[in-house]
């Protein structure tokens, strides 16, 4: 692919080989290091640091000053706000080599990670889950889950477009958003939505 598919402004360091999508634009002071694969129509914002090997998807928008560290997928449609936080290493110390401890961190489709927010690695984001800014990831969220605080917990439900939906009246029940109409099953824990979601 030519590089004019794709924009890099001229203070970015893009190492080689890589992957870069079209309409993907990376800005001032990012590097990308060698094995990156991003996917088409993704932005990453200013002093954004891609680590070896990392995985991101189509229409990914990485904020300003976000570390994606190896073993780190994003998924398609992911938005990583500013400052925003990923770890790879459950243990570290900085005079403990542990490159082959890494914990991977799975980012699903269409999640949203609020600014500052901190995911610890070996965490999988559920798809269209939104974490709160400043939140503190220590285990799994569910797809659609709303989670906030140290460390996070789930307070509620969301809707692929953004809105939360209304309070379950029990564990199995039929929600719908108020704002776009999408309807959503939950059962056992889970929700899951009723048509399919474009991103």
């Amino acid at each position: 692919m030519s590089e004019s598919e794709y924009f890099i402004h001229k203070s970015a360091c893009v190492d080689t080989p890589c992957e870069i999508g079209r309409d993907s634009r990376i800005w001032h002071f990012s590097h990308v290091m060698s094995g990156v694969r991003i996917g088409h129509s993704c932005i990453l914002g200013q002093n954004v640091y891609v680590d070896a090997d990392v995985q991101i998807g189509n229409r990914c928008k990485i904020q300003n000053n976000v570390s994606v560290y190896k073993g780190v997928i994003l998924e398609d449609g992911v938005f990583c706000g500013p400052s925003a936080v990923f770890t790879n290493v459950i243990n570290p110390r900085a005079f403990i080599e542990r490159k082959d401890e890494f914990k991977p961190t799975q980012v699903g489709r269409g999640a949203t990670l609020g600014a500052n927010c901190t995911i610890l690695c070996g965490c999988t984001i559920g798809a269209f889950a939104m974490i709160g800014a400043g939140a503190v990831i220590t285990s799994d969220v569910p797809d659609f889950a709303l989670v906030v605080g140290i460390p996070a917990r789930q307070r509620g439900w969301i809707c692929a477009c953004g809105v939360g939906l209304p309070d379950a009246p029990g564990e199995k029940a039929e929600l719908q958003c108020e704002a776009c109409q999408r309807q959503y099953r939950l059962e056992a824990g889970q929700l899951t939505s009723l048509t399919e979601i474009e991103i």
